[in-house]
């Protein structure tokens, strides 16, 4: 890195789960070995442009362990801990796959709320900032630092016996994923950045899975938000989408798929990759695509997954196939009134569709889905008043 160069903040942060399981390694209980780095972290951020380490993980480990015996040592406790430093080599010079890989399954410990499981893993993996998590979680900077002291609490009361499996992992960076953008974080790109590094530590079908699935799905937002409209896949300007991602995500999802070892991740990324196969919407195989949501029923019968199937359902074999495939979803689920608004409309029953567009806009989750949904609504109403 030369003087003056402008710091990798992703490449810095991408260190940060070797740093911070090394300290742990080393004896440091988890709460307090995670803010000393964090407090290394902002030193590297502000200090590295003027005054570049030769070697940035020996630096942040160095820099983290001296924070760390500042704010825990009594004198007994400090001259034991510099008589262990001068006798090891420095930390963090070799990456421990092992040790990272704890660390993820620390921070999906099920002894935590999803919520902070997600805060956590930002903090703990992703290196981001308590100021950032914040931010991208639109609450106040108190908050979330306190969200974050409980789940650090909990895992210190907890201890380390019995952290979170693979698929809790998995789950809690999914969440992260679809959180989105918000703030000067994009946490579906963290996300991303994440599982690609879990990806590259475990022999796993299922997380290369999830990692295809979440290429897919994130190659195409640049088409799904526009001008502060939300755009419904079947209108989206396909030429917006990210077709190098897309191809990496098919390359990823292939390589699983010949494993033989079908999970509900991968099954997921399969439905996504035959929409971004499609170059028009209407040249999408559906067919196919309920094929694909009859393989991940025998996952569970998520509702969500229900609903989605009764989209394609629709699709493949019309409205009316559509409406009996949604008689299976609970009129609770979120974005049934839509998907049965969409599939009344394409029957012809204007009046109920109208209606249905109107339930779906009182129960949008956000304003940008509560706005397209009054805007569907308005258009079939505009259909009724010319007939």
């Amino acid at each position: 890195m030369e003087v003056g160069a402008t710091v990798d903040s992703e490449l810095v942060r991408g260190l940060v789960p070797d740093v911070l399981a090394g300290l742990i390694r080393r004896g440091a209980d988890f709460a307090r070995a995670e803010d000393a780095v964090q407090e290394a972290l902002i030193a590297a951020l502000d200090g590295w442009p003027t005054s570049p380490p030769d070697d940035p993980r020996a630096w942040l480990s160095t820099v983290a362990w001296r924070r760390f015996v500042d704010t825990t040592r009594s004198e007994a406790a400090r001259r034991s801990r510099e008589e262990r430093v001068g006798a090891r080599a420095p930390a963090g010079v070799a990456r421990s796959s092992d040790d990272t890989l704890e660390l993820y399954a620390l921070c999906a410990h099920p002894a935590l709320t999803p919520s902070s499981a997600v805060a956590l893993t930002l903090r703990a993996v992703g290196g981001l900032t308590t100021r950032q998590i914040a931010d991208a979680y639109l609450v106040p900077e108190s908050t979330m630092a306190q969200r974050i002291a409980r789940a650090k609490r909990v895992i210190a009361d907890t201890g380390f016996a019995g952290p979170g499996d693979l698929g809790t992992m998995m789950h809690t960076l999914y969440l992260v994923f679809n959180e989105g953008y918000a703030g000067d974080v994009d946490l579906a790109a963290e996300a991303i950045r994440l599982t690609r590094q879990l990806s590259a530590m475990v022999d796993e079908p299922e997380v290369r899975g999830l990692l295809a699935l979440m290429l897919l799905h994130h190659a195409r937002q640049p088409a799904r938000i526009v001008d502060g409209r939300l755009v419904p896949l079947d209108e989206q300007d396909r030429s917006r989408w990210d077709r190098a991602a897309i191809a990496e995500g098919v390359v990823i999802l292939t390589a699983a798929l010949e494993r033989d070892r079908l999970g509900p991740y991968q099954a997921q990324a399969a439905i996504a990759a035959l929409h971004a196969d499609a170059e028009r919407a209407d040249e999408t195989d559906w067919t196919q695509i309920v094929e694909w949501y009859d393989e991940l029923r025998r996952f569970g019968d998520h509702p969500i997954v229900l609903l989605n199937r009764a989209v394609a359902v629709g699709e493949a074999h019309g409205p009316d196939a559509g409406l009996v495939a949604l008689d299976a979803v609970a009129p609770t689920v979120p974005r049934r009134a839509a998907v049965a608004a969409r599939l009344h409309e394409r029957r012809g029953d204007l009046d109920l569709a109208a209606g249905l567009y109107e339930e779906a806009a009182t129960a949008a989750p956000n304003e940008l889905e509560r706005a397209h949904q009054l805007k569907q609504a308005s258009r079939v109403h505009a259909q009724l008043r010319r007939s």
